[in-house]
């Protein structure tokens, strides 16, 4: 696997060995992202125009491209500089004008004389009651009639490559595409009713009519589905690259586990029940963990989550638990220390602001072992953290972490397993997509006692009633989150629009009574806001979306959140997850700015209606589309020419399993459809991937 198979050197050849294209085409061309012939094969038309031969105009519904061969008559060249240029044709039964403007008139002379018969193809509209063709697309002698094709593919262009240009450039792409060797299973071709990939490719830039550019013809199908495979081989080459180094083996005893479970006042839910089980059998196996805990808002992440770091104590090693931010680790750290103390291990906590001998005592008591399970931020990476003997890793909120610092983390400890957990649920083709390596352990059952949150809507011009419905909480001993929007990019306007509302509440609630959380405040500082509303000394915490993620008042049943048609779906429904964690019964109220958008409406509905946030989810994924979803910038969602995730969400599953099957049959790529596969992870430039085969 040395280098780029030699049936593929045509198509990665420059640009300018095509037919038509010099070097200022190939420049235009380059700012599409098409760098070479197998570029253009995959940028495919996105629509088609029906140039098909017709006897007569006669009879057309107007406007619309018609194709059609014409006796030409008078020209009529402008009477004033920049007027139209206008030629009178007919056909076998009615006349039509042609109108050129800025036109050189000996040039339409020379290819409209009169007197001649020319095939004219292009848009034909009324104008003033007379039918006009205003700069037509095509005119060719009769005898060069094929010059025109019956149905011609219109492609995404840039301003200066005309839709000749792509086509031909395309077409001569095209008699390039070699014949390859098979990498689909033949089983999924033939059900599918697939074409093979040649044919394939020559379907798709040869439209028929408009089913053939939708993403469901077959051929489109086919080619979207390549792009799939080839993307779930690169995940699986790094999961079995992954597989080979050896975990560690730590088989839990159940006894920590069972007395923590003894302890609490209900059972398990049916879910939990079972992630625990694959993360227990996970961490007993030879291969290392490497899986992820998806949990919508309440679903009880943290309890399974202890008793995986449990099984690593249970075995004799530790665990070590991450999260994003400050806030968050010492959050964790406050949720699992009953249940650590029920467990009798010792739990402690590191992050960036231990300093000196506090930050030594906790180093040597990590390597002695003393410390069983450590709580931090990334701060665990630094190089003088070393632990006597980790075994497991949990990180938390994983799309603020890449593949790189998981193989970071597990660096750490040598084979550790890795768990991550994300409260943000995401529709199965993105996680397939994103997370194709890892396997996936979802908790879908709220545990028994979590009480459902009223959602309602209501525009700003009843502020008044809210303020006077918080007057109201306040009396009765209850506390409110009330989140401002991030106005823009800007970080001062986020700040202003934070500020005055704190100021505006203080004013109308009393002093002492709000709080103010945002993001440019001092890290202490924030901390102290936030420990005053969790210990119920301020009643009412004004903040942008820093308290997205994992904050716990039990107390708090007030969710206000402002503007709430300028936040994500994902975004609403994990800011509604911060109440509704304690005994009283919680509302969340969202504000938006009247008038409504169809788009906000219905997203808002969609809340209302409501809490699954898998549900939630997919409809956010229909109407956002996936980039936007994960936030493509640092998702390391890849970008996709053909396939298309939100609609063909279903191939991506088959993708996985399919490119599974064949490492698991075939993990070096030798047999005759595994060396088709390798042409395919070179066809799609995957170039990670042909490092794994070539270094595995």
């Amino acid at each position: 696997m040395s280098g780029r198979p030699e049936s593929l050197f045509p198509l990665f050849a420059g640009l300018e060995t095509l037919d038509g294209v010099g070097p200022k085409t190939a420049q235009l061309l380059g700012q599409l992202d098409i760098a070479s012939p197998r570029d253009l094969i995959f940028a495919l038309p996105y629509a088609v125009i029906d140039r098909r031969r017709r006897d007569t105009v006669q009879g057309a519904d107007l406007p619309s491209t018609l194709t059609v061969a014409v006796t030409v008559g008078a020209h009529r060249p402008p009477r004033n500089r920049g007027g139209a240029y206008r030629i009178y044709v007919e056909d076998a039964q009615t006349g039509f004008q042609l109108v050129f403007f800025h036109a050189r008139g000996d040039y339409l002379k020379k290819i409209l004389p009169e007197g001649a018969l020319r095939l004219v193809s292009g848009r034909l509209e009324l104008f003033d009651g007379q039918a006009q063709m205003v700069h037509p697309d095509h005119v060719a002698p009769l005898a060069e009639g094929d010059s025109i094709p019956e149905f011609e593919p219109v492609y995404h262009l840039t301003q200066g490559v005309t839709q000749k240009t792509a086509f031909r450039a395309a077409r001569s792409a095209l008699s390039r595409a070699p014949d390859l060797a098979e990498w689909i299973d033949p089983a999924q071709r033939a059900q599918k009713n697939w074409p093979d990939w040649q044919a394939a490719i020559g379907m798709a830039h040869a439209p028929q009519g408009a089913d053939d550019v939708s993403p469901f013809s077959l051929p489109r199908e086919r080619l979207a589905y390549d792009e799939l495979l080839a993307h779930q081989l690169t995940l699986a080459l790094a999961r079995q690259k992954e597989r080979k180094s050896r975990g560690i083996v730590s088989q839990g005893t159940g006894e920590l586990q069972s007395r923590v479970l003894d302890s609490l006042p209900y059972r398990p839910t049916g879910a939990q029940e079972r992630a625990i089980g694959e993360i227990a059998a996970d961490m007993a196996g030879q291969t290392r963990m490497n899986r992820l805990l998806q949990g919508d808002v309440g679903s009880g992440k943290t309890l399974v989550a202890f008793m995986s770091l449990l099984v690593a104590v249970e075995a004799g090693g530790q665990g070590v638990m991450m999260a994003p931010t400050e806030i968050l680790a010492r959050q964790h750290l406050e949720g699992l220390r009953p249940l650590a103390e029920q467990a009798g291990v010792v739990l402690e906590l590191l992050t960036g602001r231990d300093k000196g001998a506090e930050r030594r005592n906790k180093l040597e008591a990590l390597k002695s072992g003393a410390i069983q399970i450590l709580v931090g931020t990334h701060a665990v990476f630094q190089g003088d953290v070393a632990f006597r003997d980790l075994r497991v890793a949990i990180v938390d909120e994983q799309h603020r972490f890449g593949v790189r610092q998981r193989m970071e983390l597990s660096e750490k400890g040598q084979g550790a397993d890795v768990l991550v957990m994300t409260a943000t649920p995401i529709p199965r083709s993105l996680a397939l997509a994103q997370y194709g390596d890892m396997d996936v352990s979802v908790l879908d059952e709220k545990p028994p006692g979590r009480k459902p949150v009223k959602t309602a809507i209501l525009g700003t011009p009843r502020m008044a009633e809210v303020v006077e419905h918080l007057r109201q909480a306040i009396r009765d001993g209850r506390q409110c989150y009330w989140v401002c929007p991030l106005v823009d990019e800007s970080e001062v306007s986020d700040l202003t629009a934070a500020e005055d509302r704190f100021k505006r509440l203080r004013a109308e609630l009393g002093e002492g009574v709000v709080g103010l959380v945002h993001g440019q405040m001092p890290a202490a500082e924030k901390d102290a806001a936030m420990a005053a509303f969790q210990s119920g000394q301020t009643q009412v915490l004004v903040a942008t979306t820093v308290i997205e993620v994992g904050v716990n008042v039990p107390n708090a049943t007030i969710m206000v959140i402002e503007r709430a048609e300028v936040f994500g779906l994902a975004q609403l429904h994990q800011l509604r997850g911060r109440v509704g964690r304690g005994e009283g019964a919680s509302t969340c109220l969202l504000m938006y700015q009247p008038p409504l958008s169809e788009g906000g409406r219905k997203r808002l509905e969609v809340l209302r209606e409501t809490e699954d946030g898998f549900r939630i989810a997919e409809t956010d994924l229909q109407m956002r589309g996936a980039g936007d979803v994960i936030g493509t910038a640092q998702s390391g969602l890849p970008r996709f020419r053909i396939a298309d995730l939100e609609r063909q969400a279903g191939l991506m599953a088959i993708a996985q399993s399919d490119a599974r099957a064949l490492l698991s049959s075939d993990p070096d790529l030798t047999s005759d459809r595994g060396k088709a596969a390798r042409v395919l992870l070179w066809l799609m430039k995957q170039d990670q991937a042909i490092r794994l085969i070539s270094v595995g």
